[in-house]
Order: structure tokens, then C-alpha cells, then sequence
């Protein structure tokens, strides 16, 4: 195959999911777009298990590389999957995402009309079922409408469903390896477009859907890591602004907890989220001080 036939490179870091990586790998296979016109790169980035049984049954049907490297975190095995790619475009996933079969013609449309810009598309949670899980989907989608109201102007997409020119994403400087947990990264990385003079464009039309599986132990540490990794974000947003470190204001929470309160949900399940909601924000609160206790 011919690297100039390559439009996409889809980049996917996985760790210990085998069973959500062939899901994923499935709906690859399933897209409605030139088979030809894209490559998929899984970067394992350190399982205990070999993918190799999971990833060869989709090598017939895909342009489909599969790198191992030395656990490093989900920011490094896409910087590690982005320096291998061909594509003139990158879009970036999650091994526990599937994706809409129109995902990719939705964003070659859009880059058509904007080839710079980064482009973010819808995320809805596959486990409406799982309480942690909504919780965890719905704060996305509410700081998706806090900060990205113009399409046109938005300032924030999370790393499971975004595309960007690979020639751009290397000269804004890939994701920042600096960061000790897998948070945060990619919105320092959006950040950092933007203070390059680049725009992000949201594109609804390109739809993924999201598993991530949570139990309230889990639900707690990951927003305690966001917490852990939002304190690294203002800190480095501040000395790359000039300016000191500022934070949320204060409506953000409150209109944060309100949001079940707008959704289709029946009272007690916006109950049940909006207190989740609040306990996910109490663990941010502590991972951002005890991140920032320990840097001082």
C-alpha cells in the first residue's frame, strides 16, 4: 500500500483490555469508509497478555500494526503510535470505544473545509445502566458545553475522540509525557493548540461510544487523578500564560450539580448523578491538593 493512500491514522493505546480492544477493532472493520484510505495502529503499551490472537483475525480485514512498548501510560503509547503513522490526519481512540461507521467520513468532511483546525467529535456512554458511568459521561458532556458553546470556537476535547493534522500535531509537540497519570493530558495538549493560534472545531456527526466500565472505587480514583492531573495543567497553562494559577470559578460546580437536573433522567436517577457528580468533585478537590502539597 501506497503512504500517499493513507488519509487516517487511527491510534489506539491499550493496557490489559482484551475484550474491549476486539470491540473496537470490530467496529474499525465495520466503518463505512475506503479501507484502503486508513490505517489503525494499536500500541500495547505494556499487558500482561499478549495481543497477538486478538489483533490477528483483524489483519485481513485491516491495515492493522500492533506495537508493544514498556508501560508508559496512555499519553506515550500515542505519541509512540502518532511518530509510526502514515496518514496525513491522526484521529485518536480508546481501546474501549467503538466506533459510529460514519466516524471517519464525518471528520475527512470537516478537515476538507478546515484542514488545520483539531477536530472533536460526540462521545455517549455505552453502559446507561451503570450509574459511575453516566456520572462519568455526563461531566464530560457538561464541561463540553461549558466550554465549547461556539463549535467554532471550542477549547476543550478529550483524547477518545479527536483528529488532527499529523504534521501539526508533531509541530505543536505531541502530548506532554511530563504529566504522571493518564489526566489532563490531552487538555493541556488542546491548550497548548490553542496558544500555538490553532482552532478546535467540534463535529457531532463523528459519534463514538464509550465503555468504561465503573464501580465507585474506580469512579473515586479516576476523578481523584483528574484532580492530580489538573493541578500539573494550570501549573504549566500559568507559566506558559505568564500569569498565576486560576482555576474554575465557583458557578462552574454549582451549575455542574444542577446539570442531571436538565436531562431526560427520572428524579431519583438525576438525584443519584448529581450526588455522584459531587463526590467526583470532592475527590478532584483532594488529588488537586495533594498533588499540590507535594510539589511544595
Amino acid at each position: 500500500m501506497l503512504e500517499n493512500q493513507i488519509l487516517f491514522s487511527i491510534i489506539i493505546p491499550t493496557y490489559n483490555r482484551p475484550q474491549p480492544l476486539t470491540n473496537c477493532l470490530q467496529s474499525l472493520a465495520n466503518l463505512d469508509y475506503p479501507h484502503n484510505r486508513f490505517e489503525v495502529i494499536v500500541v500495547d503499551d505494556g499487558s500482561k497478555i499478549s495481543l497477538d490472537t486478538i489483533v490477528k483475525p483483524f489483519q485481513n480485514q485491516l491495515n492493522l500494526t500492533l506495537i508493544s512498548q514498556t508501560n508508559a501510560g496512555p499519553a506515550s503509547a500515542r505519541n509512540t503510535g502518532a511518530n509510526l503513522a502514515k496518514g496525513k490526519y491522526l484521529g485518536f481512540t480508546d481501546d474501549d470505544c467503538t466506533l459510529d461507521p460514519n466516524w471517519l467520513s464525518a471528520l475527512e468532511n470537516t478537515f476538507s473545509k478546515i484542514p488545520n483546525a483539531l477536530l472533536g467529535g460526540k462521545t455517549i456512554n455505552a453502559l446507561p445502566d451503570n450509574p459511575y458511568s453516566t456520572a462519568s459521561q455526563l461531566l464530560i458532556d457538561y464541561i463540553y458545553d461549558y466550554y465549547n458553546l461556539n463549535s467554532s470556537q471550542a477549547e476543550f476535547f478529550a483524547s477518545n475522540n479527536f483528529a488532527v493534522s499529523r504534521e501539526l500535531f508533531n509541530q505543536v509537540g505531541q502530548f506532554d509525557l511530563n504529566f504522571p497519570l493518564a489526566a489532563a493530558e490531552d487538555r493541556e495538549f488542546c491548550d497548548r493548540w490553542l496558544f500555538s493560534g490553532y482552532s478546535l472545531y467540534y463535529v457531532p456527526q463523528a459519534i463514538i461510544y464509550h465503555s468504561h466500565n465503573l464501580n465507585l472505587p474506580r469512579f473515586w480514583q479516576q476523578h481523584f487523578n483528574y484532580g492530580c492531573g489538573a493541578f500539573h495543567f494550570h501549573q504549566i497553562r500559568s507559566q506558559r500564560n505568564e500569569t498565576s494559577m486560576k482555576v474554575e470559578p465557583l458557578r462552574f460546580y454549582l451549575q455542574l450539580l444542577a446539570y442531571p437536573l436538565m436531562t431526560k433522567y427520572q428524579i431519583l436517577s438525576k438525584v443519584l448523578i448529581s450526588g455522584l457528580l459531587f463526590i467526583s468533585q470532592l475527590a478532584n478537590v483532594l488529588g488537586f491538593l495533594n498533588t499540590k502539597l507535594q510539589n511544595f
